[in-house]
């Protein structure tokens, strides 16, 4: 969900407002994706990089996810929505924060409409690593690693690979977002700032989606 900065820029606002404005993109795409059936939605809400932002923008940013946490859950319960987060769980992250997400895991947990994972603090390098360490840590032998031993440690191993990673604001690039599950994935960049981002646009990514042919290396038959 890349271009809040930006669309707050270009019409004379802070950089916050474009956060705040990106939440009705957010649970409008939600809404989208529950309507056509979407089982698995994953949306980067922050990563282990964005701690480098101005300290006034990260305190926005913590208080805003806060906000949606309250503001939302109740209403995604309703409509089945399994709530989700994956990321690393460290100091950094406001204790109230941590138990609003604790909280919402817990009440949404038995639904199966859909399962929104929400990555907050998370680095796509960052969750490699801990699976790494999770490994020596029961102490597998060297010979015994392999994908499906690292793919059993990263932070939600039911996940399933994306089919489709939709990339807003006209940003080439993957940004360390789930790089060990979008390995086959089909990557769909867009130059729509995510405060602009509507069902509509997802409807349109999916029919381009449809639209391809995966071979997951190997030829078509």
């Amino acid at each position: 969900m890349d271009g809040n900065g930006r669309w707050a820029r270009a019409r004379g606002l802070a950089r916050t407002e474009g956060h705040a404005a990106g939440e009705e993109a957010m649970f409008d795409t939600v809404e989208g994706a529950l309507e056509i059936g979407i089982k698995w939605l994953t949306m980067f809400a922050f990563s282990t990089e964005n701690w480098r932002r101005p300290p006034d923008e990260v305190r926005y940013l913590m208080n805003f996810n806060e906000r949606v946490l309250s503001g939302h859950r109740d209403e995604l319960d309703a409509q089945g929505v399994r709530i989700r987060f994956a990321g690393r769980s460290d100091w950094r992250v406001p204790k109230r924060i941590a138990r609003h997400m604790e909280e919402t895991a817990a009440a949404t947990s038995k639904n199966r409409n859909m399962t929104l994972t929400i990555c907050f603090n998370y680095g796509g390098r960052a969750e490699i690593v801990d699976a790494v360490r999770s490994l020596v840590r029961d102490g597998i032998d060297a010979s015994k690693v392999d994908e499906r031993a690292i793919a059993a440690r990263l932070y939600w191993p039911d996940l399933p690979d994306p089919d489709l990673v939709i990339r807003t604001s006209g940003e080439f690039r993957i940004s360390n977002f789930l790089l060990w599950q979008l390995a086959y994935s089909e990557l769909l960049f867009s130059d729509i700032l995510w405060p602009d981002f509507r069902r509509e646009n997802l409807f349109e990514a999916v029919r381009e989606f449809q639209r391809r042919e995966r071979r997951y290396g190997g030829v078509k038959k």
